[in-house]
């Protein structure tokens, strides 16, 4: 079971996943969250997967598809909270996330985005 939570931090969305996230949620994930991009002129988004267990190669490329689609809507991307176990089977896949941050916690993907953890 998956929950999926997205919140506005100023101009910066805050997307929590918790739990596995099957294909069709991280397609779902994808239209909502640049749809709110687009809706509030987001300049950040935040991806915290501190929840995952496992990041396969699809939930991998949707991760990247979604980067490059804020991006084409002005808005940088950073995923936060990625575990060591995570990093190392992305790295074993070969799969390296290219033209995506990313950083550990959430205070400093808002500090990669310019924005102020203080205000929050």
């Amino acid at each position: 079971m998956t929950n999926t939570s997205l919140v506005g931090l100023g101009d910066v969305l805050l997307v929590t996943i918790q739990g596995e996230l099957s294909d069709r949620d991280a397609l779902t994930l994808q239209e909502e969250l640049t749809g709110r991009v687009a809706e509030i002129s987001a300049r950040g988004v935040l991806i915290d997967i501190s929840g995952l267990e496992v990041v396969d190669s699809f939930l991998a490329r949707t991760l990247h598809d979604i980067a490059g689609a804020c991006a084409l809507l002005a808005a940088r991307t950073v995923v936060v909270g990625m575990r060591p176990e995570v990093a190392i089977t992305l790295v074993e896949l070969g799969l390296t996330l290219p033209g995506l941050q990313t950083a550990l916690t959430v205070s400093r993907g808002l500090s990669l985005l310019g924005a102020d953890p203080g205000q929050s």
